[in-house]
């Protein structure tokens, strides 16, 4: 079986979680046997090499419906189906709020796929998407697709709210890699926070740096600023006090290592589908503290602390509460029971079986 993974144009140029998973996904099929490719949904492909297409980010119709077009293979899709629509009405500017308020989601997102062509020179890689907009286009390929694999129940009844479909899906829940969980610390963990995300709105880094300002807990924010997000990065280092430190961007090696020296990694964001750094966090012993909105419930269940991304003393109080509890000790079966990429890539296998059968 030969399979190409295909993703949006900046996949590496910009990563994020859809990097870590389309990666960590072919990385384990191959061991599994299957041949697996990855490419940019801007790249030119030879479709006669492969049996089965299997697409990332359905928030981003435009990168799939041209290839789907072209190639007249069976596809499935990891939809990563991420609800920008609460901070777009209310937390990003005037322009947002404006769209948000007059079009919509899905027009919203219409809109950011033509500033991503005037101002990121990202081609409209399939120009129906101009004629269809960005909804029906979405409908299209949830209908068409030969399977759905979201990372939760939870993302796949949010998708059934918003669009109009008829589909079967399977539940690929992400994970961590093996060096997460099995790598000895060498560290005596502190009383430390820390953050490991794109500093960007949906993150909320902004509050987080609200929340723990002058109290002396030390914070530490690992990632670079998303494309776009260059005045929300300024922003927040303009906020921030003398406990909080920006490190840029980092390793794995090196996430590790702060993670290990970390009693709580935090993750206030405005929307997470699974929140992968909490993953990891999660296998390297820290307790975690995390948003109430999107999916990370079903995931994270009693082994985190919610927050509302919203409330600077929301997200103060649930770290606090982290600081002062030991970690569970049971978090490291749990993560070996639940969240391993080689889990999710035996899945995704299963599903691509069926497709093909």
């Amino acid at each position: 079986m030969k399979v190409l993974l295909i993703s949006r144009p900046t996949l590496f140029s910009a990563p994020g979680g859809d990097t870590v998973q389309i990666r960590e996904t072919a990385n384990e099929l191959i061991k599994l046997g299957v041949e697996a490719d990855i490419c940019l949904a801007d790249e030119v492909v030879n479709y006669d090499s492969y049996d089965l297409l299997h697409f990332f980010n359905i928030i981003r119709p435009n990168t799939i419906s041209g290839h789907v077009k072209k190639s007249n293979l069976p596809f499935v899709i990891s939809t990563i189906f991420v609800d920008y629509s609460e901070i777009e009405r209310s937390e990003r500017g005037l322009l947002f709020r404006f769209l948000a308020k007059v079009f919509g989601p899905d027009g919203t997102d219409y809109f950011k796929t033509i500033g991503r062509l005037i101002f990121n020179k990202e081609k409209i890689i399939d120009r129906s998407y101009l004629f269809y907009g960005h909804r029906k286009s979405a409908e299209k390929l949830l209908n068409s697709a030969s399977k759905l694999l979201p990372n939760s129940d939870n993302e796949f009844r949010r998708l059934k709210e918003r669009y109009n479909f008829r589909n079967t899906y399977t539940k690929i829940p992400n994970g961590v890699t093996n060096d997460f969980i099995d790598q000895k610390s060498t560290h005596q963990k502190g009383m430390g926070v820390v953050c490991v995300g794109r500093i960007e709105f949906v993150k909320n880094q902004l509050n987080l740096i609200k929340a723990l300002k002058g109290t002396g807990i030390p914070l530490k924010i690992i990632g670079q600023p998303a494309p776009n997000h260059k005045a929300y990065y300024e922003q927040c280092k303009k906020e921030a006090t003398d406990n909080i430190q920006f490190l840029g961007q980092k390793s794995k090696e090196e996430i590790i290592h702060e993670l290990d020296q970390a009693k709580v990694h935090v993750l206030p964001s405005w929307f997470e589908t699974t929140g992968l750094s909490s993953i990891e966090a999660l296998a390297r012993r820290c307790n975690i503290v995390i948003t109430k909105k999107g999916d990370t419930e079903e995931y994270f269940e009693d082994f985190a602390f919610y927050c509302d991304p919203q409330s600077p003393d929301s997200i103060r109080e649930a770290i606090e509460r982290a600081l002062e509890e030991d970690v569970n000790p049971e978090l490291n079966k749990f993560i070996r029971q639940n969240f391993t990429w080689q889990n999710a890539a035996q899945k995704t296998l299963k599903a691509y079986q069926k497709v093909l059968s």
